[in-house]
């Protein structure tokens, strides 16, 4: 989600608010679940979307609007967050909403604590397990099926295998905010990596890596873009030998096959 003007201040303010509250991990949970709750209201009610991030009205009233809808259904912190968040700008209004659930991945991260790294492992491999089955695919994402009974497929599936964190964020991933189920988790993880100031690398293999030449790998790369870097490590026999890593927009590009087809286009040329 990358959002701009008023919208990536408004965001870029609230997110120093959740770094700096210092609640224990049951507390973020239960702020998270509260976000998770606010932004799924603003979706669904258009008027209130609207009244929310309305410039022309006092901030403050809206403030007590949102404070008045949401009252004694979720937490007092998760409550001063709502309101601070109606009472800034936004370029457009889905922002907000999408701001609150972003908010809501960020204190779930945090939830998890020193298994923060677990649960960004998780997120991938959640992500690898419905890309490779097509079964589970087609079934998280049949029309027909309602939201509550996909959560509850995913969650049955992951009970007692993931984090409580990561099976939040696996069913949050149903919620259709995003493109496609795969494209929610790949958001989430990299969320996950930012709360821990760490880039993520998509590492493609034709064989699986040793444990010393990941750690290798990951060295090197955390030289190089001078922050960590979290590997999401994907085998894939077509590549032949070598790997291919993609950080953002810079790929790097050592795969066999890629050198294969580099050498036939030159010679059909």
């Amino acid at each position: 989600m990358v959002l701009r003007g008023a919208s990536a201040e408004a965001q870029a303010g609230l997110r120093s608010a959740i770094d700096t509250a210092g609640a224990s991990a049951a507390d973020l949970a239960t702020i998270g679940e509260d976000l998770f709750g606010a932004s799924a209201v603003l979706r669904a009610e258009p008027g209130l979307r609207r009244v929310a991030t309305d410039q022309s009205l006092d901030a403050a009233a809206k403030s007590d609007l949102v404070r008045g809808v949401f009252d004694g259904k979720i937490s007092a912190a998760g409550l001063d967050l709502v309101a601070d968040a109606v009472s800034r700008r936004w370029t457009t209004p889905r922002d907000l909403a999408d701001t609150l659930e972003y908010l809501g991945v960020v204190a779930t991260v945090k939830s998890a604590g020193s298994d923060s790294a677990r649960l960004a492992d998780e997120l991938f491999e959640i992500s690898q397990l419905v890309n490779d089955n097509a079964d589970l695919r087609g079934a998280l994402s049949e029309p027909t099926r309602t939201v509550a009974d996909k959560g509850a497929l995913l969650s049955a599936l992951l009970e007692g295998k993931a984090l409580g964190a990561t099976r939040r964020l696996a069913v949050l991933a149903l919620n259709g905010s995003h493109r496609t189920v795969t494209v929610a988790l790949g958001e989430y993880q990299k969320i996950a990596a930012a709360v821990k100031d760490e880039s993520v690398a998509k590492v493609r293999v034709a064989r699986e890596l040793s444990a010393a030449d990941r750690d290798r790998l990951q060295n090197a790369l955390s030289a190089q873009y001078g922050r960590p870097v979290h590997l999401n490590v994907s085998v894939e026999p077509d590549l032949v030998g070598g790997l291919r890593v993609e950080i953002g927009d810079d790929v790097i590009d050592g795969s066999v096959s890629s050198r294969i087809d580099d050498a036939r286009r030159r010679l059909a040329g």
